[in-house]
């Protein structure tokens, strides 16, 4: 395979570009950029019985190689930060859930809302609101704690009086009265129409939710203070009262939130500190923001294990400021990435002006650096120590339990979903260490098994996966059910070669845990760690399952809904779903889309887009 793939890349072109390297199911697995594809991807494919165990893994699954040529290699990198996005390639070092990072947005309407909303939400997200002409959508973030988030948008939401609600408004005067939002002074009811209401007003409050999001506490205490004294001014009491309570608001918050850093400047900059502990790696990050410390997030990551410390830190820029909406000035690091003339090129381009990344060896940044670094290693072995706590010790636990001779390192659980018989789907699940290994999952859709038979079901199940001897063998099988679904998954593995491989149940209400050689289950406390780890895999496996089931469901719903459309045949049907690719997806086509599918006429894409929202 080697061989092959040399012969291969000695073709390549000695051009600048990005090269995508796939397993034997045409699967990325790696993601680079190149100032010469050639000369790169051949470094990848010599001689390495002395080379990592990283290159070497990656070589044992290597099966293709392709590649895109760009003009410079600044655009290379561009393309790579964006493929590695999308694919997530499981060699390159990524943030870790980074799809979970949650962010919040100003949506691009007449009158804006915030919206809290995930990375994987975004093109999603759109759908939801009419955008205005002129304006556009505005994030910030990524943040890694939620509850945080939550916490902003909850003060924001009693200071700045900006709408909840998601009704589009034009700037038409609504039927409905207004909510009670706008009765406690927290809305300024947009709704009543522009002349309650102008677009300008609303705005005003919708420019200081941005500058309290971006960190600028000065000036907008300045901009508060300057309405307020208008307003006093015009003899407008109410108002400049209201102003008055949102500035002691503020200056409440940033005060508490707020810490001045020992230099005396002004500047804003992004401090990223990485620390290493217990073969996990995490960067730091301090933002910064008018020479004070505005908040601290914390990225681990994956995919980092014998790779230098410089890059890590370019990986993690490119990862991070690719998904991040603000780019400051600075950007100051604990190591000195590699290429970082070229990252600093890239910066430039997406904040549209200079960016400079600094790697300090003294002074009052070197300081800030070593505090951000001592704050990530304390967070690491934080985080190592509940992970012995909730991970560690119940594996142990649950071995001593069960008899095994060690750990069980991989664990399936199973379970079926339906309603009322109907798009009996199931699902397994793998953790791995204790920990979710979400590549592994698997979704069954059922359809030999008699209609809302749940043991058959599962043996049907339990049978295909037993068919694929080439997945890995489970040392533990966690079943969510009781007595019944644990005998019926027994028999289906009897006398197979996963025959041997131990099989718990765990029923709900009260949980209690039943074992194949034991005629009583076993009850635990409600805090007890093993229960607690048990239950996060069947609740996993469920949640699996019953999405699963939804989706069966939902193909059933639109696929009988398209029969029903006059002119719509098998080959149409077929044809509208290969293009849109799935049935949410068609769904939400406009009609001008649903006219781009081969064979669909604008007068049949009406009579499509009419009966699909009518359905909805």
């Amino acid at each position: 395979m080697l061989d092959r793939l040399r012969a291969k890349a000695s073709q390549f072109p000695d051009m600048p570009g990005v090269y995508l390297f796939k397993d034997k199911n045409d699967r990325v697995i790696y993601v680079g950029k190149a100032l010469s594809l050639r000369q790169r991807v051949r470094s990848y494919l010599g001689e390495t019985e002395a080379g990592s165990p990283r290159l070497l893994s990656l070589q044992a699954k290597l099966a293709n190689i392709d590649y895109v040529v760009t003009d410079t290699e600044v655009e290379a990198l561009i393309l790579e930060c964006n493929l590695i996005k999308e694919y997530r390639p499981r060699f390159n070092i990524n943030l870790k859930d980074d799809k979970d990072y949650p962010y919040l947005m100003i949506t691009p309407e007449l009158y804006p809302r915030l919206e809290l909303l995930r990375l994987s939400q975004r093109s999603s997200r759109r759908g939801r609101y009419k955008p205005f002409s002129g304006r556009e959508e505005q994030c910030f973030g990524p943040y890694t704690d939620v509850r945080a988030v939550r916490d902003t948008m909850l003060f924001l939401g009693t200071v700045f009086p900006m709408r909840r609600c998601r009704q589009p408004l034009d700037g038409s005067s609504s039927s409905d009265r207004p909510c009670l939002n706008y009765q406690m002074k927290r809305c300024l009811a947009p709704c009543r129409g522009s002349e309650a209401v102008s677009p300008e007003e609303y705005d005003r409050v919708v420019r200081q939710v941005i500058l309290f999001l971006q960190g600028r506490y000065g000036e907008l205490g300045k901009s508060l203070q300057k309405q307020m004294e208008e307003a006093a001014a015009a003899q407008k009491f109410e108002t400049a009262a209201a102003l008055r309570d949102r500035l002691k608001s503020l200056q409440r918050v940033a005060g508490q939130h707020q810490k001045m850093l020992t230099n005396k400047e002004t500047a804003d900059r992004d401090i990223l500190a990485l620390a290493r502990h217990e073969g996990r790696t995490a960067v730091h990050l301090f933002r910064v923001r008018d020479g004070k410390l505005l908040s601290q997030e914390h990225f681990p990551l994956v995919g980092d294990k014998d790779v230098e410390d410089e890059e890590v830190m370019s990986s993690f820029l490119k990862n991070y400021y690719n998904r991040a909406e603000a780019v400051p000035p600075e950007v100051v690091v604990s190591a000195k990435p590699s290429e970082a003339a070229l990252i600093e090129e890239w910066l430039r381009l997406r904040a549209g002006r200079k960016v400079k990344i600094k790697f300090p060896r003294k002074g009052s940044l070197k300081k800030l650096v070593d505090l951000a670094r001592r704050n990530c290693l304390l967070r690491l072995q934080e985080d190592e120590q509940n992970r012995v706590r909730k991970i560690d010790q119940p594996l142990q636990e649950l071995s001593r339990l069960l008899g095994l001779p060690g750990s069980p390192k991989r664990i399936e659980g199973y379970d079926i979903s339906h309603l009322r018989g109907g798009e009996t789907a199931g699902a397994m699940v793998v953790f791995r260490e204790g920990e979710a290994y979400k590549e592994d999952y698997r979704r069954f859709n059922v359809r030999q098994s008699s209609s809302g038979d749940d043991y058959a079901a599962l043996q049907e199940v339990i049978k295909r996966r037993v068919a694929h001897e080439n997945w890995p063998k489970p040392d533990l099988i966690v079943i969510d059910g009781g007595r019944g679904q644990l005998s019926a998954a027994g028999e289906a593995l009897k006398g197979s070669w996963l025959g041997e491989v131990p099989l718990v149940a765990l029923a709900k209400n009260p949980d209690r845990l039943f074992l194949e050689n034991s005629p009583f289950p076993v009850r635990f406390a409600a805090n007890d760690a093993v229960l607690q780890l048990v239950q996060r895999i069947r609740d996993e496996v469920h949640r699996l399952a019953i999405s699963g089931h939804r989706g069966r469901r939902g193909r059933r719903a639109i696929r009988s809904s398209l029969e029903n459309i006059p002119g719509v045949g098998p080959a149409r049907r077929s044809a509208l779903l290969k293009h849109f690719g799935s049935e949410k997806k068609l769904r939400e086509a406009s009609f001008d889309q649903l006219q781009e599918v081969p064979g669909v006429s604008s007068s049949l894409a009406a009579r499509i887009y009419g009966y699909l929202h009518n359905e909805q």
